[in-house]
């Protein structure tokens, strides 16, 4: 399954939102073993009234001023789907304490302020939970008076792996002429990434590139390849990936306030030169 922070690509909005300023490398993908968290749910008995699902990390500090502990709800539905884990394992190891030790949830699909640390206590609401993390953080709005919508499953994203070699200062990738391999991951929480679309000149043309079958029951990232012969010049890569949902990447990103879900196409500057 493919775990990616909310926040990943907040430092490529402008402005900038004010919090951690995440490129495009907050992102990861893992084999997590654990055991389903519905049947406990069950066993333990769910009210007719029921509707969100708490979960209590022991993180405990202080935002915007409130000291808190990490909290985090899903609605009931979303909770007893059968892929939600309570995990203990990843890539077939005991957890790490950075990854959550001894035990941590697992939501598939969702940005990973879903998949709760270091849980402590699950508690079963009959009403829907006001805590500061789901009231408060994680809310997609535009400015400090709209209410927002919270943030919820993953958009679409694909990435390029960066052909060639950098230049120090620009960050920008150097290249022979010739035949090269464009490759990287794609994945989506809305539904397995159906085409990955490929770009050589900053998005005026697109080509469909090649996808390696789907692991992981379509939560897992994907691999595209496309075949790329370029001549001495500049050019600017991007990729950009479709779901089954039918959800795409945008070209130009629309600003939110906490820099939440920017899945904007990646553009990776690459100048070919000649031996």
């Amino acid at each position: 399954m493919t775990l990616e922070c909310a926040g990943n690509g907040r430092a490529l909005l402008h402005p900038r939102p004010v919090s951690q300023p995440w490129l495009v490398e907050a992102v990861g993908n893992a084999e997590w073993t654990g055991t389903p968290l519905a049947p406990l749910l069950r066993e333990a008995g769910i009210a007719p009234d029921a509707v969100d699902v708490v979960f209590t990390g022991a993180d405990h500090g202080v935002e915007r001023g409130v000291e808190q502990d990490y909290q985090r709800a899903l609605p009931l539905d979303d909770a007893l789907r059968d892929e939600v884990l309570l995990a203990y394992e990843m890539n077939g190891a005991p957890l790490l304490p950075q990854h959550g030790a001894p035990l941590r949830l697992i939501v598939p699909g969702w940005y990973g302020m879903a998949h709760v640390k270091w849980l402590r206590t699950i508690s079963v609401l009959t009403r829907e939970f006001d805590g500061y993390q789901n009231a408060v953080a994680y809310r997609l709005r535009r400015d400090a008076d709209d209410p927002g919508v919270p943030v919820t499953r993953i958009e679409p994203r694909a990435l390029v792996r960066p052909p060639g070699f950098p230049d120090f200062m620009s960050r920008a990738r150097v290249l022979r002429p010739g035949p090269c391999t464009v490759d990287g991951r794609a994945w989506s929480g809305h539904g397995p990434v159906v085409a990955v679309e490929v770009t050589t000149d900053g998005g005026a043309s697109w080509s469909p590139a090649t996808l390696d079958p789907p692991v992981g029951g379509g939560w897992s990232w994907r691999r595209w390849r496309y075949e790329w012969t370029p001549q001495p010049g500049r050019y600017a890569l991007g990729a950009r990936a479709t779901d089954a949902s039918g959800r795409t990447q945008p070209v130009e990103q629309p600003w939110n306030r906490g820099g939440f879900a920017n899945n904007l196409v990646q553009r990776v500057d690459v100048l070919v030169v000649a031996e």
